[in-house]
C-alpha cells in the first residue's frame, strides 16, 4: 500500500495507477492553462522571495517592532500627515523596545525603521492580492487544470496563515521587557516562509511539462537519489531554522571567531540564562535564547548539512541523467558557497550586508535542492550523443 503523499510530490487528484489503467486517460482530462499558472506562480515566487530578503533587512537593522498593531487593511496605508505621524511615534514609545533600548529616538529616526517594517507587511498584503486575483481569475475562467485546484488553495491558505504568524511573532515583542520579538517565533515565521517558497516552487516546476510527460519521466525515476535529495531537504530546512534562532537574538554578534568559539570548541555556560533574580532558566530556555549554544547547534548542524550534502553530490553526480548530474552539482556549489558565507557572517559578527547575502544564499541553496530533487523524481531524458539516457 502506497504511504502518504508529501505536497512536494505529486498534486494530481487522480493516481498513476489510475490513470493508466484507462487509455488516453491522461489526455482526456482538461489541460486548463498550465503555462498562465505557471507564470503567476512564478511570480507569486518572486515576491515571496523578495519577502524573505526585505523581513531579513527588517530584522537586521531591528524595525520589525516599530509598528504595535495589526492592521491588515486599514494599515495599508501609512501617516499621511504630521498628525499621524505623531500618533504612530507615540504608540511605539509605549512600548518596551522604545522604553528599554531606544529611549529619546527622535522622530525622523522612528520613520527609517517604520518604512522597513511597513514595506514588509505591504509586500504581504501585495502577495495575498495577486495570489487572490490569480486564483479567482483562473476559477471563473474555468482554466485550473484538473487535481490543480486544492494544491492552488493550499498557496493562499498558507499565505493566510503566514500573516497570522507574523502578527503572532512582532506581538511577542510587545509586552513585559521584551526588546526583540521571541526566537522560536521568529523561526517559526521564516520556517514557514521557506515551506511557501518550496510548495510555489515545486509546483512551478511540475507545470514546466504537461502530465503526460511527467508520467513518463517519473518510469526512469532514481528512487535513491530522490530519498538523498528528500534528507538534504529536511537537512537544509532545519539549518534555516536554525538560522532564525540566531538571528532572532543576535547570537551570530557573540562569537565572532572560526573554528571555535572564542577559543573553545563548546561555548562556556551554554546552558545559562538568566532570570532576572542571579539565578538562571531552565534547561530548556538555553536551546532558544543562549547564544552560545544556539550558534553552536547553527555551526554543528551547518557542518553535518555540508557532509551530507557531499554524500548526496557523489550519488548525484553518478546520475543516468545529464541534466540531473549538472543540478546536484550546482547544488554542490551553493552548498560551499553558502558554508564560506555563513563563516564570514560569524567572523563580521554578522554585519548587515554579509548576513543578508547569507539570508539570501540559503533561498537560492533550498531552490536548488528542490530543483535536484524533482529532476530525480521526473528526470528530463537527453540524447545517446550528448551521454544521457
Amino acid at each position: 500500500m502506497a504511504g502518504k503523499r508529501s505536497i512536494f510530490e505529486e498534486v494530481s487528484d487522480t493516481g498513476p495507477k489510475a490513470l493508466a489503467s484507462k487509455a488516453g486517460g491522461i489526455d482526456a482530462r482538461p489541460t486548463g492553462a498550465r503555462n498562465g499558472i505557471r507564470l503567476w506562480l512564478a511570480v507569486l515566487f518572486l515576491m515571496v522571495v523578495a519577502m524573505i530578503a526585505v523581513g531579513g533587512l527588517t530584522r537586521l537593522t531591528d524595525s520589525g517592532l516599530s509598528i504595535t498593531e495589526w492592521k491588515p487593511v486599514t494599515g495599508a496605508l501609512p501617516p499621511m500627515t504630521d498628525a499621524a505621524w505623531a500618533e504612530e511615534f507615540t504608540k511605539y514609545q509605549a512600548s518596551p523596545e522604545y522604553q528599554l533600548q531606544n529611549k529619546g529616538m527622535s522622530l525622523e529616526d522612528f520613520k527609517s525603521i517604520f518604512w522597513w517594517e511597513w514595506g514588509h507587511r505591504q509586500l504581504g498584503r501585495m502577495i495575498g492580492v495577486v495570489w487572490a486575483l490569480g486564483f479567482l481569475g483562473f476559477l471563473v475562467a474555468r482554466q485550473i487544470p484538473s487535481g490543480w485546484k486544492k494544491p492552488l488553495l493550499l498557496v493562499g491558505a498558507l499565505g493566510g496563515a503566514q500573516g497570522a504568524i507574523g502578527w503572532w511573532m512582532v506581538s511577542s515583542g510587545l509586552t513585559g521587557a521584551m526588546v526583540d520579538v521571541a526566537s522560536y517565533r521568529l523561526a517559526t515565521h521564516l520556517g514557514l516562509a521557506f515551506v511557501i517558497l518550496g510548495v510555489i516552487g515545486w509546483y512551478v516546476l511540475l507545470l514546466g511539462r504537461s502530465e503526460v510527460e511527467l508520467m513518463t519521466a517519473r518510469r526512469g525515476r532514481e528512487a535513491r537519489l530522490y530519498s538523498l535529495a528528500t534528507g538534504l531537504m529536511y537537512l537544509a530546512f532545519l539549518q534555516v531554522v536554525l538560522g532564525a534562532l540566531v538571528a532572532g537574538i543576535d547570537a551570530g554578534r557573540a562569537y565572532p571567531t572560526w573554528p571555535l568559539m572564542n577559543g573553545s570548541f563548546f561555548p562556556a555556560d551554554a546552558f545559562y540564562v538568566p532570570d532576572g533574580n542571579g539565578a538562571s532558566l531552565p534547561v530548556w530556555h538555553a536551546f532558544f535564547e543562549n547564544p552560545g549554544l544556539v550558534q553552536f547547534m547553527h555551526r554543528m548542524s551547518g557542518y553535518l548539512l555540508f557532509i551530507f550534502g557531499v554524500i548526496v553530490w557523489l550519488k548525484g553526480r553518478r546520475s543516468a541523467y545529464q541534466v540531473t548530474t549538472r543540478a546536484y552539482h550546482a547544488v554542490m556549489a551553493m552548498l560551499t558557497a553558502q558554508m564560506t558565507l555563513g563563516i564570514y557572517t560569524a567572523l563580521t559578527a554578522a554585519q548587515v550586508h554579509v548576513a543578508i547575502t547569507h539570508q539570501i544564499g540559503a533561498v537560492i541553496l533550498w531552490v536548488l535542492i528542490l530543483r535536484a530533487r524533482h529532476l530525480s523524481m521526473y528526470p528530463v531524458a537527453g540524447s545517446i550523443r550528448e551521454g544521457t539516457a
